[in-house]
C-alpha cells in the first residue's frame, strides 16, 4: 500500500534562519515554497523505526529525529568544519554504518549516515 515517504513537515521558530541553515549547513536547495525535493539515488534507503519512549538513542523530548545519508562522512566533517558547525555526537562507526549527530538552530538533533 505505502510506497514510500511523501514528506517531513515541522514548524520552526525562524523559518528564513532555519531555511538558510539547511541550506549552507546541508546543502540542501530550499525552494521558494520552503522545502526541497530528494528524488531516490541507487544505494540509498529511507528507514522508517519506532524507538521507545524511554530510549535513550536520542532525547526524549524529541519527538522525531531525522537522519540524513551523506555519500562522504570526511568531506561533511569537513564542511562542517569549515562552517563552524559543532557535532553533538562525534563519529561512530558500527555494522550499520557510520554516524556523526548535529544540531539544527531550534535544537533538534540531526543524524548524519554514511552506509
Amino acid at each position: 500500500m505505502i510506497k514510500g515517504f511523501g514528506g517531513v513537515f515541522w514548524r520552526t521558530k525562524d523559518l528564513e534562519g532555519t531555511k538558510k541553515w539547511y541550506s549552507d549547513v546541508l546543502k540542501l536547495e530550499i525552494g521558494d515554497w520552503n522545502g526541497t525535493m530528494f528524488s531516490p539515488q541507487s544505494g540509498s534507503e529511507t528507514v522508517f523505526s519506532f524507538f521507545a519512549e524511554n530510549d535513550a538513542y536520542f532525547p526524549s523530548d524529541q519527538q522525531v529525529m531525522l537522519n540524513f545519508q551523506v555519500d562522504n562522512m570526511d568531506e561533511t566533517l569537513g564542511h562542517l568544519e569549515r562552517l563552524g558547525v559543532p557535532l553533538a555526537k562525534n563519529k561512530e562507526s558500527g555494522e550499520f554504518g557510520t554516524f556523526v549527530w548535529i544540531k539544527d538552530p531550534d535544537g533538534r538533533l540531526i543524524e548524519l549516515w554514511e552506509k
